[in-house]
């Protein structure tokens, strides 16, 4: 796709989306053919999966509860901050540059590390399926509807991080209350899922030139977001699945050659001359044919705006790569994973 970085170095407007390997972003295309039957211009075959997947929040706030924490020292927390330290020891990592991580596993439902995962830090497009859910909530609730305009639309905000795309929805939450886009999209998401989205602040509309810096969220944040979506424990689940699994350049993935091609992705990425991240679920292989899930964050963000943009968020997505890759190297020995 075309960048317009040469013109706004600060934030593009969308975000790269090269096609990766295929076969990680397949196991969802079932999915697509909820959207075969449209009645009067809506989706009521999604509708109605969603109504029956979708179930309260009281039973995830029951599920954190008998998750076992991050160990306060683990192989794989030693092998992040070693490495991370080695980054900033060799300058690749700057000493005005916080970085989060946070691994955890589905089949063993242990946090494996979680490194900064309580501070909030700017969400850029990582705020995105944010929004998604919340207006899915006001869809679920009869306020609003999701024809196949508002799924062009969407697709066009997760899988190509539109800008445009993104206030559009944001306005369609302001039509629904007396408050502001951004704060009834915060109010709804706090009001259906407290247990959730409890560092988020969403503040703002993607500004001109998409140099968002005051909406944040904590890595622990996308971690029980992801593991309420895993479990079908929010409304339109299986279409917020479809639409962060379609083709895109993730940056725990792509690139990520420790991780094998035979893993599919859920992820949504994060990126401005402050901020670069990746949030997800990877759903890797065994060698026994199972499969085996976890969540994967990674956050780093400046405390100035980076000077040279283009490279700086490179670099500092090829780090997020390389700490994906040991997670993976972690997980491969604990499952004996391909």
């Amino acid at each position: 796709m075309t960048s317009t970085l040469s013109f706004q170095p600060d934030v593009p407007h969308t975000e790269s989306c090269s096609p990766s390997d295929p076969s990680r972003r397949t196991f969802l295309a079932g999915v697509g053919t909820l959207f075969a039957a449209t009645v009067c211009g809506l989706i009521p075959s999604l509708s109605e999966a969603a109504q029956r997947s979708y179930r309260p929040d009281n039973s995830l706030l029951n599920d954190f509860r008998t998750v076992r924490p991050a160990p306060r020292i683990s192989v794989l927390t030693a092998d992040i901050e070693n490495y991370i330290k080695y980054l900033r020891q060799t300058g690749r990592i700057a000493a005005n540059e916080q970085t989060a991580w946070l691994v955890y596993d589905f089949t063993t439902r242990q946090y494996l590390t979680a490194i900064n995962a309580n501070r909030p830090y700017q969400s850029a497009s990582m705020v995105k399926p944010f929004i998604a859910l919340a207006f899915f909530h006001k869809v679920y609730e009869g306020r609003l509807y999701y024809t196949p305009f508002h799924r062009d639309r969407m697709e066009a905000m997760i899988q190509r991080s539109d800008n445009s795309a993104t206030n559009y929805f944001i306005e369609l939450l302001n039509r629904t209350s007396p408050h502001s886009g951004p704060a009834e999209a915060e109010r709804t998401l706090k009001r259906n899922h407290p247990g959730i989205f409890r560092h988020t602040r969403i503040v703002e509309r993607i500004p001109g030139g998409g140099r968002t810096y005051r909406n944040k969220a904590s890595a622990l944040d996308y971690h029980r977001f992801l593991y309420a979506l895993w479990y079908d424990q929010l409304p339109y689940s299986a279409e917020l699945k479809r639409l962060m699994n379609l083709p895109n350049r993730d940056r725990v993935y792509s690139g990520a050659y420790g991780v094998a091609r035979q893993t599919w992705v859920i992820d949504k990425t994060g990126t401005t001359a402050r901020l670069c991240g990746d949030m997800g679920i990877l759903i890797a292989q065994g060698r026994d044919g199972r499969r085996y899930p976890y969540t994967f964050v990674g956050i780093i963000e400046k405390a100035r705006p980076a000077r040279n943009y283009g490279a700086w968020k490179d670099a500092r997505g090829n780090v997020i790569r390389e700490v994906s890759s040991l997670a993976y190297t972690h997980l491969q020995r604990m499952h004996n994973l391909v």
